[in-house]
């Protein structure tokens, strides 16, 4: 029998790649999102998790066999982020139909993790990297924690089994996404080459001559496919990265290269992209009119704040996959190959120029 999943936040990165996945393999697919895009051979369902009753009436016909939650909306504080996003996550396990057989639930959540909420990003005493998932939640609020709780208060309840999976910073396709590092950086080194403005690296000298890694949004869905194919996964949190580590002073001058310029010299100095791309919105309408780009909001491809996070943080972050690597997960994608899979996407996609 075709089995049916229910992918939540289908529209972004994340959700659009498990989505696609999916179908790939079969599955009959469900893609929730507040304003559903169109994806091949997914069913939309709009919904707004916020509305317990209309989540419930949007969920009531749909019984799926596995869901996967990859979706979060952003808060002025960690409390409202708490307050928000757990109730997302428990208005959607109670607005979907009891289990009539087996389900599985797969929740995407992070490294803020083991590096804490945006409020506390990086700070403080924090565990010792290579993250490994044992280790456990910090001593701060934090709402992946809360998330998780919903997930694992819903499934003692309806007896569904879960998969918690904690990617590092995602490089994929999606417009509109809060997180995506991949676009902004790529939107940002077209504006350099349009201006002639040094293609500066805009981070800490940590994150520049330190070791990291990445996760490809498609390397993350088949770790979800995985996890939940995988019984001797079940009710377990998963760490998630692609398999290799770099580090940005080599990156940097990889992603110049796809783009046919130098990498500027790095002194040391935190130049956020915020503080660099403020003014840059109307010259990126200007190049989206003359190339015809399918985009011309600056502020729906680029989200330098989050990218600033990342790559400001002071300590070096790789992130251990041993536990899916003992289960059979061999998954491998090489980080640079992955960003410039992107850019060709966002290219022939009529995003950037």
């Amino acid at each position: 029998m075709t089995k049916t999943a229910l992918v939540v936040g289908a529209s972004g990165i994340v959700g659009s790649a498990t989505a696609q996945l999916l179908v790939e393999h079969g599955w009959a697919v469900h893609g929730l999102a507040r304003r559903p895009t169109d994806l091949a051979g997914v069913q939309p369902v709009a919904a707004d998790l916020q509305d317990a009753a209309a989540t419930a009436e949007a969920l009531r016909n749909i019984d799926p066999d596995a869901v996967f939650i990859t979706t979060w909306l952003r808060q002025d504080s960690e409390a409202e982020n708490i307050r928000v996003n757990s109730a997302m996550v428990r208005n959607l396990l109670n607005g979907l139909p009891k289990p009539k057989g087996p389900r599985h639930v797969a929740l995407v959540t992070g490294l803020k993790h083991y590096l804490g909420p945006f409020e506390a990003y990086g700070k403080g005493t924090l565990p010792q990297t290579p993250f490994r998932e044992e280790q456990g939640r910090l001593d701060v609020e934090n709402f992946y924690y809360a998330q998780e709780d919903e997930v694992f208060a819903a499934a003692a309840r309806d007896g569904f089994t879960w998969t918690v999976h904690r990617p590092h910073t995602v490089i994929g396709l999606a417009v509109g996404n809060a997180m995506n590092m991949g676009t902004t950086l790529a939107v940002y080194a077209t504006l350099c080459r349009e201006t002639g403005r040094p293609f500066t690296f805009p981070g800490s000298a940590a994150q520049w001559s330190g070791l990291t890694d990445m996760t490809d949004a498609n390397q993350l869905a088949h770790h979800l496919l995985w996890a939940t194919e995988t019984e001797a996964a079940h009710n377990e949190a998963f760490n998630v990265v692609n398999g290799d580590i770099f580090r940005w002073q080599w990156m940097w001058t990889r992603i110049a290269d796809w783009f046919g310029f130098e990498a500027a010299p790095f002194d040391g100095t935190i130049r956020p992209l915020e503080q660099q791309m403020a003014g840059d919105v109307a010259l990126w309408r200007e190049i989206a009119t003359r190339e015809r780009l399918v985009e011309s909001e600056l502020a729906r491809l680029a989200s330098p704040w989050h990218t600033d996070a990342d790559l400001g943080r002071p300590i070096e972050v790789v992130t251990d996959m041993s536990k899916s690597r003992r289960l059979g997960f061999s998954r491998y994608q090489p980080t640079d190959d992955a960003f410039f899979a992107l850019f060709k996407r966002l290219r022939t996609g009529r995003l950037i120029p």
